[in-house]
C-alpha cells in the first residue's frame, strides 16, 4: 500500500492540472466566490418605474423608493417599454402608478399601484418583492394620516387606526439578513463536491488502458482505489476544514455548535462521493463521459439544498436527484450544527443516512471484476518471458 500511494504522490506531481485541483484552484474558487457576496445585501438594483399619474403623490411615493438602498427607480414613459427592460435583464421589477392616483386616494377609492418583479432571478425577486412593498406602504401610511387629520380624526387614535396590529419579523439565526452566512456555506459545499469529483474521477482515469478499440483496467485496481481514497481524503478534508476556518472564525459567522462535528460530517460526504464517482466511473470506462456524467449530475447541487428552495415543493424528479448527492445529505448536518448547536450524537445519527450509499460497494466490485481480464496485460508479460528467456 506504501508503494501504491507513492506512485500515486509521483502521479500527481506530475500532472500539472491535477496538482493544480488540490492546491490552488479551491483556494481561489472560494475566495472568489466570497467576494461576490462580500457586501453583504444586494444594493442599488434597478426597478423600473413609470408614473403616469404624474402628481404630488406619485412623485412622493417615487421619493420614497428612491430613498430604499435596495432599490434604485429608473423612470419609463409607459408600461410597454418597462416590461421591454424587464425581458432584456435591464430592471429586475416594475413599479406602475396608476392615472389619477391622488384624486382615487383623495376622494376615497382604491386605486391599485402594479407590482411585478422577475421571479427567474429567486433571492432578488423575493427581495424587491418585500421592498417595494415596504416603501409604498411607509409613503401612503403618510397619505393616510394627513387624510384622517383633515376630516378631524384624533391625533393620538391616527396611528391605531391606520396599522391596528403591528408585525415584527426577526431572523433568529440571520438577524442582519446577511447573505454571507446565508448563501455562502451551502455554495462553497457546492464547489467544495464538485471539485472533489474532478479530483477523484481524473485520478481513476489515468487508471484506464486502451487496448483493441476498449478500455479496461488494470488487474490491482482495488489496491489503487484504497490509495486514491487514502491520499485525496485528507487534501480535501483540508480544504473543506478551510472553508469552516475562513467562514467561522476569519469572518466571524455565527456558529452554535462544534466545528470538529462538521468535519467528520464531510469525511462521511466525502466518503459517499467516492463511492458514487466509482460507480460512474466503473460503469463507463471512459474519460470524457465519466467526467461529463459527474459534472452534469453535481452541478446543480447547491439548488438542490433546499436552502433558497423549499424541498417539499420541488417535483418528485427533483428529490430523488437531489437524495442522490452527498451534499444534500451533508447540509442538514450542517445547519443543525451551525443554526441550532446540535452535539456529536445528533449528528452521528444524521450521518446515518447516508446508509443507502453502501449498496453501491456490491456493484463497484462487480463492475470492476467484471470483465478484468486485460488482453492488454496478457501481451505484455508473453512480450516479458521471451525478452527474459532471451
Amino acid at each position: 500500500m506504501r508503494q501504491l500511494i507513492k506512485r500515486e504522490l509521483n502521479s500527481l506531481w506530475q500532472s500539472p492540472w491535477q496538482l493544480a485541483l488540490v492546491t490552488y484552484i479551491p483556494l481561489i474558487g472560494v475566495l472568489a466566490l466570497w467576494w461576490l457576496f462580500s457586501a453583504g445585501l444586494p444594493r442599488q438594483l434597478p426597478v423600473a418605474l413609470v408614473d403616469l399619474d404624474n402628481s404630488q403623490i406619485s412623485r412622493m411615493l417615487s421619493r420614497q423608493l428612491a430613498a430604499n438602498s435596495v432599490i434604485a427607480p429608473q423612470s419609463f414613459a409607459n408600461e410597454v417599454q418597462a416590461i421591454d427592460a424587464m425581458r432584456q435583464a435591464q430592471v429586475y421589477a416594475m413599479v406602475v402608478l396608476p392615472h389619477q392616483l391622488k384624486k382615487d386616494l383623495l376622494t376615497g377609492h382604491h386605486p391599485t399601484i402594479e407590482i411585478r418583479y422577475n421571479s427567474q432571478f429567486l433571492l432578488v425577486g423575493k427581495l424587491l418583492s418585500s421592498q417595494l412593498q415596504l416603501s409604498l406602504a411607509q409613503g401612503l401610511t403618510h397619505i393616510g394620516q394627513q387624510r384622517l387629520l383633515l376630516n378631524g380624526a384624533n391625533k393620538a387614535t391616527v396611528d391605531v387606526s391606520l396599522t391596528p396590529i403591528t408585525n415584527q419579523t426577526t431572523a433568529l439565526f440571520n438577524r442582519n439578513n446577511n447573505y454571507v452566512g446565508f448563501l455562502v456555506p451551502p455554495i462553497l459545499i457546492a464547489l467544495w463536491q464538485l471539485l472533489s469529483m474532478l479530483v477523484f474521477v481524473n485520478s481513476l482515469n489515468k487508471e484506464l488502458v486502451f487496448y483493441q478499440d476498449r478500455y479496461y483496467l488494470p488487474s490491482n485496481i482495488g489496491g489503487l482505489i484504497v490509495a486514491k481514497v487514502l491520499l485525496y481524503s485528507p487534501i480535501m478534508l483540508l480544504h473543506s476544514g478551510f472553508i469552516l476556518l475562513w467562514l467561522y472564525h476569519y469572518l466571524g459567522l455565527p456558529a452554535a455548535g462544534n466545528l470538529l462535528d462538521l468535519v467528520l460530517a464531510q469525511l462521511a460526504m466525502l466518503l459517499a462521493l467516492w463511492l458514487l464517482v466509482l460507480v460512474i466511473f466503473m460503469a463507463m470506462r471512459e474519460s470524457a463521459r465519466s467526467v461529463s456524467f459527474c459534472t452534469a449530475l453535481f452541478a446543480p447541487a447547491f439548488a438542490f439544498m433546499g436552502i433558497t428552495f423549499p424541498v417539499n415543493d420541488m417535483p418528485l424528479l427533483a428529490q430523488w436527484w437531489r437524495l442522490v448527492m452527498p451534499s444534500s445529505h451533508y447540509i442538514d448536518s450542517h445547519v443543525s450544527v451551525i443554526s441550532y448547536g446540535v452535539e456529536l450524537p445528533q449528528v452521528l445519527a444524521q450521518i446515518g443516512s447516508y446508509w443507502g450509499y453502501l449498496f453501491l460497494l456490491p456493484i463497484i466490485v462487480f463492475l470492476a471484476y467484471h470483465g478484468k481480464k486485460n488482453p492488454h496485460d496478457k501481451a505484455n508479460v508473453v512480450l516479458a518471458n521471451q525478452e527474459a528467456s532471451q
